[in-house]
């Protein structure tokens, strides 16, 4: 999908070739990025407007006619020639692992002769982990606007037009695009899109990434047409800790400074659009593990009236900090489903996490489809031996064939792990796969966990493509108290499981607990698990509750040389952090879940109110476009539907979930 779309653009561009703008007036030259493929060369790098161009006759200035001849023939696709941008603004507001972000821009129809009209495209790149939360669009010569809005798919009026719809669907898993019918040429098309996206955490710092990059040819044409960017951000870490600025990619001006609080400005008039991604990194500055508690009242018209609290807790900026040891079972699908790259790069990935463990570490590696394959009978000690060892088992034995069987290697893993101590023994799933069997599964694995030793095994699951279950993969790390990613790209599947297995493997604090007041009428944690803390990640763990909080919080834990740790985190009240939008993503990822594993409706409707209310996609919502003519509503159509974190359809034969991507 994401080649064709390149295809188009580039298309587009050749027929745009046939404006004029007036003697001694020429268009930048569309050049393609050398550091691309010929699929990605033309993929939009921020949000960007399209000409939908299904008849090359109406290609002409509206401004300026070229009375070229006569153009016969369509194009069929139509070409995609992207509108000249005359304004773009972007605020993003950073509030503690989560940023969300809001794009303002003025786009023109400068290549549709007037009197003619034709669709409009519209494409939004987001950042890491994005989910998109709206869009307002005004097409400013005629009383048209449309506005999007979040509800059920029983209040849709055509639920099957939700999968037969092709106006709105994900071009790639990161960028969504959508159509405007019919503007006319000339007309100005004002648009504004927000998304919250996740802050990496990396080596101590919060990396912000947003899309903010333009080609040369959406530059207008014309000398003295007025090009104005601005960039406004806002930090704010939630705790009183202070914040410490490590680079930035625009020239932004300090507003204010708080101990926890920062807001930048960048605001200029430019000859040529920004070229580069807004790319900012902050550390909270602290030598040691440090947190606080949260509390906050429920927003107005909230379905649930409980209070809300957050817990946090960040591994500080100590590179002295003692990591678990570690007794790691590798577990990869080599079902005929992984041919080709994926079992290539999952290999790569393999030898680059093997080479991260220390020589107190153990390893041992289990590749199964509707077999299993053992590496070695016991766990074996990482050295430069068995290292080379495992990379010729590898060769020898990671071969693409055959069927899906998942519970045999959890089973085998749990087994090799039985005899861990004073470590971290660690179980790292890789799979593209769904299986019947996976609810019986996450209940036997959950009676292997709750009987483990001092330290139980973790779970870390990975997951690839379109057809794995993905709610089943993140209920088996929520319960192995771990953690989950997945990638619906090949190429990414390397540089993925590496940074997941650097978080797994970095932990500095193990079996977390928190001591909350017994005396409280009503208690609700996300995710109820509570994961250890590492150095890739902080910890964040919120819910709800009814009574009376306590001005102090003891957490406790176990250190990595087996010694306690105990702190009292001091309990504040936050005004100014909206923590029901924060905290969404993680509380309808984690109940969507609980709803797949227990076939619960009453969890499927508590995740639809959660998401209509803080308008984040869900399984169970979807988002129509509304459009406004003359100052009266027509009728609505669907826009998109967001049925996992990543923004895919699930269908449901058999109750296992496979999830596509909507295509026109």
């Amino acid at each position: 999908m994401a080649g064709e779309f390149s295809t188009l653009v580039s298309c587009g561009l050749m027929l745009s070739k046939r404006l004029y703008y007036g003697k001694g007036v020429s268009p930048a030259p569309a050049v393609m990025s050398r550091s691309l493929s010929s699929t990605e060369s033309y993929l939009p790098t921020s949000v960007m407007a399209y000409a939908v161009v299904p008849e090359p006759a109406a290609v002409d200035n509206p401004d300026v006619p070229s009375y070229q001849p006569y153009v016969h023939g369509r194009c069929d696709p139509p070409a995609l020639i992207p509108l000249h941008m005359h304004e773009v603004s972007m605020e993003v507001d950073c509030f503690m692992d989560t940023a969300f972000v809001t794009v303002s821009g003025a786009w023109r129809m400068h290549c549709i002769m007037a009197g003619r009209r034709c669709d409009c495209r519209i494409a939004i790149p987001m950042g890491e982990k994005g989910s998109l939360l709206g869009v307002e669009v005004d097409v400013s010569e005629t009383e048209r606007s449309y506005n999007s809005k979040w509800v059920t798919l029983a209040d849709s009026n055509d639920t099957e037009k939700v999968v037969k719809s092709g106006d709105g669907y994900y071009l790639t898993p990161h960028i969504y695009t959508f159509k405007i019918p019919q503007v006319g040429g000339g007309f100005n098309v004002l648009i504004k899109v927000s998304w919250s996206q996740k802050l990496p955490y990396q080596d101590g710092q919060f990396c912000l990434i947003v899309p903010f990059s333009f080609p040369a040819y959406v530059i207008p044409v014309g000398k003295k047409i007025p090009k104005r960017e601005k960039i406004q951000l806002n930090v704010n870490s939630g705790i009183g800790t202070e914040l410490l600025i490590k680079c930035t990619s625009h020239p932004l001006k300090e507003l204010s400074r708080e101990v926890r609080k920062l807001s930048f400005i960048y605001e200029a008039e430019v000859p040529a659009w920004s070229t580069s991604d807004l790319n900012f990194t902050y550390t909270v500055s602290s030598s040691g593990i440090f947190g606080g508690v949260l509390l906050q009242s429920p927003p107005l018209c909230d379905f649930d009236e409980r209070e809300i609290f957050c817990f946090y807790l960040s591994p500080g900026n100590s590179q002295n900090m003692k990591v678990f040891r570690k007794d790691v079972v590798f577990v990869v699908d080599i079902s005929e489903s992984m041919q080709g790259c994926p079992i290539e790069n999952v290999k790569n990935a393999l030898l680059a996490s093997l080479s991260k463990l220390n020589p107190q570490d153990s390893f041992n590696i289990i590749a199964f489809n509707s077999e299993i394959h053992l590496f070695s009978s016991t766990m074996v000690l990482t050295t430069h031996g068995s290292i080379l060892n495992a990379t010729e088992w590898l060769s020898s034995n990671l071969i693409a064939d055959g069927g899906t069987n998942i519970m045999l290697p959890l089973k085998q893993a749990i087994k090799l792990l039985s005899d861990t101590s004073e470590s971290i023994p660690l179980i790292f799933l890789i799979t593209d796969g769904s299986v019947e069997d996976e609810r019986e599964i996450c209940n036997v694995m959950k009676g292997y966990l709750t009987s483990g030793g001092s330290v139980s095994p973790r779970i870390c699951t990975f997951g690839i493509g379109l057809y794995c279950n993905h709610y089943f993969l993140q209920m088996l790390a929520q319960m192995g108290r771990g953690h989950y990613d997945c990638t619906y790209d090949a190429d990414n599947i390397e540089l993925r499981v590496e940074r997941l297995f650097t978080t797994a493997s970095s932990v500095v604090l193990a079996n977390i607990t928190t001591g909350m007041p017994e005396n409280l009428d009503s208690l609700e944690l996300f995710p109820s698990h509570i994961p250890d803390l590492s150095f890739g990640s902080p910890l964040i763990v919120s819910g709800r509750y009814k009574g009376e909080f306590p001005d102090i919080i003891k957490v406790n834990g176990m250190l990595a040389d087996m010694s306690t740790f105990a702190t009292d985190l001091k309990v504040q009240i936050a005004k100014d952090v909206p923590f029901d939008r924060i905290l969404a993503r993680r509380q309808i990822d984690i109940v969507t879940c609980h709803a797949w594993l227990s076939e619960s409706k009453e969890l499927e409707e508590k995740v639809a109110k959660i998401s209509l209310q803080t308008s984040f996609p869900s399984e169970y919502t979807c988002l129509i476009l509304l459009q406004t003519e003359g100052g009266k509503r027509v009728p609505e159509s669907i826009l998109a539907r967001e049925v996992c974190t990543f923004s895919f359809l699930f269908e449901k034969p058999g109750g296992i979930y496979l999830p596509r991507v909507l295509y026109e």
